[in-house]
């Protein structure tokens, strides 16, 4: 999931509320496998998009006459209510695709089928370990498999580095901050912004993981009452409050266009940069965040696909969904989506080198994405997200300190823990 609003958020939480009790509902009669089939398919993200996932829904029809699926665009700031609603009253989609842990959610609730039944788990070893975990439920169960990724990296203005006598991108946590100090000595206002994760639990994940913590153990116990925990929230802290990361959040593109140097954002920067922005064209470069002292682990975004069990369609829908990792497919998406200018990192990393980037950004991504980790699947987290937020920005804005406001978080993910 890209980007989450407090509206949002609370919409979500109230939907969660009402979507308890689908589990005790029969499950729909299935279709004959052998039967013509009209699959549906609500792609959460936009409408070009969903242009690039039906040409891979156009290409299975070739192979296979008698099944047609067509792809629904919905958008962020409401999918997941709908989804949840669908859920709720067992009818919409056969295929729903969405945030990397939303089918473990719905799958919790009896409205996502377990694609172990359907072979899915060949597809395992052709995943990012990280994003495989992250969208698989806790107990093995598979609700739904990653169908892209996305991930931040360090945009970065080679003129205004270059004015400070900076070299190269920092690498490490401390080269970000004595690289700061230089850009302000050489009069650049603005050294460091964050767009994607700005005062957001995605923000902190990357400090987070770099200092050798976690949201939640192996066994899916809250672990913020850790070294590791507070070192992160100290430094993400003060980038904010000592080194003038501004707590309002500017797009990427537009920070670097009305100069600050460098900015920590999604990798969906990067795709329509030099279109978007023509005046910095050969004036920026991206490289991965700097690493902190347990490495330079970053998050991974992404969406996960899966089988709605109100679904007429199981077994056709199920492979359709293992047909999304072939070569093919995923070169028919890339296609789209390069043609589109829309940003596609598929969902197996030896195809990083075909998204719809740039070789050279690509490569980096490539490179940022073999240490990354994934949003928690552990039960409860998407309920307990938005307010772990909330917790988290209270350290930033100076309303508790470090340990409360770690402490009180982890209190939230324990209640909603059960």
């Amino acid at each position: 999931m890209r980007r989450t609003t407090a509206a949002v958020s609370a919409a979500l939480i109230t939907a969660l509320g009402a979507g308890c009790a689908t589990s005790g509902k029969p499950e729909t009669k299935q279709a004959d496998a052998g039967v013509p089939a009209t699959i549906s398919w609500w792609s959460t993200g936009g409408d070009d998009e969903t242009a690039a996932f039906q040409k891979a829904a156009d290409l299975y029809k070739k192979s296979h006459p008698g099944v047609t699926i067509k792809v629904q665009t919905l958008s962020w700031d409401d999918a997941y209510a709908k989804l949840l609603a669908a859920s709720t009253s067992r009818s919409g989609p056969d295929i729903l695709s969405g945030g990397l842990t939303w089918t473990i959610q719905f799958g919790m609730r009896g409205a996502m089928v377990d694609l172990r039944k359907y072979g899915i788990e060949a597809l395992r070893a052709q995943a990012q370990p990280a994003q495989w975990k992250s969208a698989v439920s806790p107990d093995g169960t598979v609700y739904g498999v990653p169908l892209d990724m996305s991930t931040h990296a360090l945009y970065y203005r080679k003129d205004l580095l270059g004015k400070a006598g900076v070299t190269a991108p920092p690498k490490t946590w401390d080269e970000l901050t004595a690289d700061i100090g230089k850009l302000r000595s050489a009069g650049v206002k603005r050294p460091f912004s964050i767009d994607w994760g700005n005062l957001d639990w995605i923000g902190f994940f990357n400090y987070l993981h770099q200092a050798g913590g976690a949201f939640y153990t192996a066994d899916c116990k809250p672990s913020l009452d850790t070294p590791q925990a507070e070192r992160a929230l100290s430094y993400w802290v003060d980038l904010y409050r000592k080194h003038g990361a501004p707590t309002d959040t500017v797009a990427g593109g537009d920070a670097l266009e009305t100069g600050t140097a460098m900015v920590s954002g999604g990798s969906w920067i990067a795709m329509s940069l030099d279109t978007d922005k023509p005046e910095l064209k050969g004036k920026w470069a991206m490289a991965a965040l700097p690493a902190g002292p347990a490495g330079p682990t970053t998050f991974i975004g992404g969406r996960a696909v899966g089988v709605t069990s109100y679904s007429k369609y199981v077994q056709q829908s199920a492979d359709f969904v293992k047909f999304l990792y072939s070569d093919q497919a995923l070169d028919a998406i890339a296609a789209e989506s390069r043609a589109r200018n829309v940003a596609f990192i598929p969902p197996r990393p030896d195809k990083i080198a075909t998204s719809s980037f740039t070789p050279e950004q690509s490569a980096v991504f490539a490179g940022i994405i073999k240490t990354g980790a994934a949003a928690p699947g552990c039960p409860g987290w998407d309920d307990s997200a938005p307010d772990v937020a909330k917790q988290l920005q209270s350290a930033i804005l100076g309303r508790a300190d470090l340990k409360t406001a770690l402490s009180e978080a982890a209190k939230i993910m324990e209640r909603n823990a059960g």
